[in-house]
């Protein structure tokens, strides 16, 4: 690990190689934890990821990225005084190397809250903010990698969701979940999953309900439902499993009649047929989704019946366990 360390520090053809031989060497959990330990490793490594030469630059953001995969908190903690630049570069560069910057800062975030607490100040949100409007397709997805992240930890609530919602990244995400299959099925899911955590976090709700989320997200499982063909594309499921997650949420929250429309029904057993059998995890965020249509709610319950739906539910009670208790 000294030894290229000592090659990286080295200058021209030296330096490329031993770069690219530190980028596999770092995919090895103990190389990772030798290699920060070392002293100036990660001060070389951030000399060559902000120099001006393009393929250093790249390499060098690859190996920050290998060590940004480790489940170690201290190696995520020695790559603290990358961040800024992290953040720096998610502007007017290609999209190959935003890429590769927001998927290190959402590998960081996993692991160590004092990252976390870092990217707070230095504005991550204002700065994903601004991202969120990019063209391109893996920068969204992306970002939705590192918000997700963001949103799943244990101080979101308090400190992240209210500087989101401060933002126009709620609205934004919606739009792009509501694409669909049409601005990228990546995107869609990991912003699908972010308003899922924001729906979770019991602070947020009813922001979202006033963006119109209720009805927007009922819209998109019936062009989902009305879409799906014999064959559902590969990852449609991790489209519309939060999505059902974040309708069932929802509709617990609102007090109005925002969801009221029987053909939430229908979409929601055509979903059913379409999965049922290759991702049975389908079938209980469905009847999640059902229970709370028609709980309490007449309207839901008079159109079940009026639809002829209680076969197809009653066919669902040898599915799992859960099922039969839901159903």
């Amino acid at each position: 690990v000294l030894e290229l360390l000592r090659g990286v520090q080295r200058g021209s053809e030296d330096r490329r190689r031993s770069l690219s031989r530190l980028r596999w060497a770092l995919q090895n959990k103990e190389t990772q934890q030798k290699f920060v330990r070392l002293d100036g490793s990660i001060r070389t490594l951030i000399g060559l990821f902000t120099s001006s030469l393009a393929d250093m630059q790249m390499e060098a953001g690859r190996c920050l990225h290998e060590l940004s995969h480790s489940s170690d908190p201290a190696v995520a903690e020695a790559c603290l005084p990358v961040t800024p630049y992290l953040l720096t570069y998610l502007s007017g560069h290609s999209v190959e190397f935003m890429e590769l910057c927001l998927y290190t800062l959402g590998n960081l975030v996993v692991e160590s809250e004092a990252v976390r607490k870092q990217l707070l100040p230095q504005g991550i949100i204002p700065v994903l903010a601004s991202c969120i409007q990019s063209p391109h397709e893996a920068v969204l997805e992306g970002l939705g990698y590192v918000l997700s992240q963001l949103l799943q930890a244990k101080e979101a609530p308090a400190e992240i969701i209210p500087l989101v919602l401060d933002t126009v990244l709620p609205r934004h995400m919606l739009r792009l979940v509501c694409s669909g299959l049409k601005a990228g099925i990546g995107a869609a899911v990991e912003f699908a999953w972010c308003l899922h955590y924001i729906v979770c976090s019991h602070t947020a709700s009813a922001a979202l309900l006033s963006l119109g989320a209720l009805p927007a997200l009922a819209s998109l499982l019936l062009d989902l439902a009305s879409d799906i063909p014999q064959d559902a594309p590969e990852g449609l499921e991790l489209l519309v499993c939060p999505v059902l997650r974040c309708l069932s949420n929802l509709l617990a929250e609102d007090t109005g009649c925002q969801g009221r429309d029987e053909r939430l029904l229908v979409a929601l057993f055509l979903i059913l047929q379409c999965f049922s059998q290759q991702h049975p995890f389908i079938v209980q965020e469905s009847l999640w989704l059902l229970n709370n249509l028609t709980a309490e709610e007449p309207f839901f319950c008079s159109a079940l019946l009026a639809l002829d739906l209680l076969p197809a539910l009653l066919q669902l009670l040898p599915c799992s366990h859960m099922a039969s208790v839901l159903v």
